[in-house]
């Protein structure tokens, strides 16, 4: 098995499926638009030389027919070239958290979890003042479908005040309890999802999730990352409960954890924002020993942006995962990281020719460059590779050498 290491892109979805109408998704397809409407919200376009190279366009384009308009630009990562895409369906009855990792891990949902509805008031009244009993609150705020960032905005100087938690739900299945880390107390949330885990489940709900916030005013508190996701297990064995089984060390960063109920997993690591969980991700990769897993949720995707339909917010986030995706590469000792265009031959030779390009020059060349492009140049780069030319002129019968006079470094 060696090093695997799984990237979970929360709500980067690259087509809908065949129910998406089912639900309200249909024509849903996250990369396509965040790459149509990105430059309509000030940007120049979207970016993504790394993600592009190892396929995300290919896949994207076998998903739904059409190609996200990128901006091209250089990719910074040595696989290029050696990378299989492809794009899978799920075969799960909901859309759900939950139901999507499962299937993900082997383990398909073939019965969809319960929802609560997402208009007020979502939860059973019944249910609410057993929850409230039971944890000796006062009751409850909320009791609707929003999303989690805005809500502490909206009632969390109400919550302060009154000592009532925030429920709130979404599209998956689930009950969400916000609450003050420090003023209403984070072992006391923890208790209190405990307590509505119990009571959800006669409503067939997948998770209670536990929300603590900081901060003292509406439009400052901020959620930290002490989440935490009371789940139902998984009904099967899925593949990390085999690779545990088989002594493989099989490490969790962020929600990754909670989703599976703790279940196949040996190494739980808390993390939160996009930085911080690929710094965590970088470094427990660098820490395993021998064979090993590291399974990491981005979960910045969907709760800062794909919630907030924030399309700025999201491709920039996209660009900044696009950038550190070339540090988890090994490098070999005294070899630079190589740089070349994530063009196929058949795209570079046709972008050439509609531009009214005459000569190339090729400021850097490498062995992915060669194995890449070799095919459009008459001389197969021999020339460039001996360090005679870096100028090929553009004919009909492929890129032709131009002599030139080489500098030292040049033909280095």
């Amino acid at each position: 098995m060696a090093k695997t290491v799984i990237l979970m892109m929360d709500s980067f979805g690259i087509g809908g499926a065949k129910d998406a109408a089912a639900f309200g998704d249909a024509g849903a397809n996250t990369f396509l638009h965040i790459a149509q409407n990105y430059p309509e919200f000030g940007g120049n376009g979207l970016a993504l030389p790394n993600l592009e190279a190892l396929g995300l366009a290919n896949a994207g384009e076998l998903a739904s027919g059409v190609r996200a308009p990128l901006v091209s630009g250089l990719a910074k990562m040595t696989l290029a070239g050696r990378c299989k895409y492809g794009c899978m369906e799920e075969i799960s009855a909901g859309k759900d958290t939950i139901s999507g990792h499962w299937e993900m891990a082997g383990v398909p949902v073939r019965q969809d979890f319960g929802h609560f509805p997402l208009e007020y008031p979502s939860f059973p009244a019944e249910m609410v003042a057993r929850i409230c009993e039971r944890a000796g609150i006062p009751g409850i705020l909320g009791n609707k479908a929003a999303s989690g960032t805005v809500i502490i905005q909206e009632l969390g100087e109400e919550h302060l005040a009154s000592g009532k938690p925030i429920f709130y739900t979404s599209a998956d299945s689930n009950l969400q309890i916000a609450a003050h880390e420090e003023k209403f107390g984070l072992e006391r949330l923890y208790k209190l999802c405990e307590i509505a885990f119990e009571e959800v489940k006669p409503y067939r709900i997948a998770r209670v999730i536990a929300r603590p916030f900081a901060g003292e005013k509406n439009g400052a508190f901020v959620r930290t990352k002490n989440r935490h996701d009371y789940a139902l297990n998984p009904p099967a064995p899925t593949i990390l409960d085999k690779a545990k089984a088989a002594g493989v060390q099989v490490t969790a960063i962020g929600k990754i954890s909670d989703i599976y109920a703790g279940s196949g997993v040996t190494r739980k690591v808390l993390a939160s924002g996009l930085e911080e969980l690929w710094d965590k991700t970088l470094e427990e990769v660098q820490n395993l020993n021998g064979d090993g897993i590291v399974f990491t949720n981005f979960v910045d995707f969907d709760m800062m942006w794909g919630h907030r339909r924030d399309v700025k917010g999201y491709a920039e986030g996209l660009m900044y995962f696009d950038r550190r995706l070339p540090e988890l590469e090994p490098q070999e000792e005294g070899v630079k990281q190589r740089y070349y265009h994530p063009y196929t031959a058949e795209r570079l030779d046709e972008t050439v020719r509609a531009n009214g390009c005459t000569v190339l020059y090729l400021q850097k060349i490498d062995d992915i460059f060669v194995q890449s492009y070799q095919n459009l140049f008459t001389d197969h780069l021999a020339a460039a590779q001996a360090g005679q030319t870096l100028l090929y002129r553009v004919t009909d019968a492929g890129y032709e050498p131009v002599t030139m006079q080489m500098s030292k470094e040049a033909a280095q």
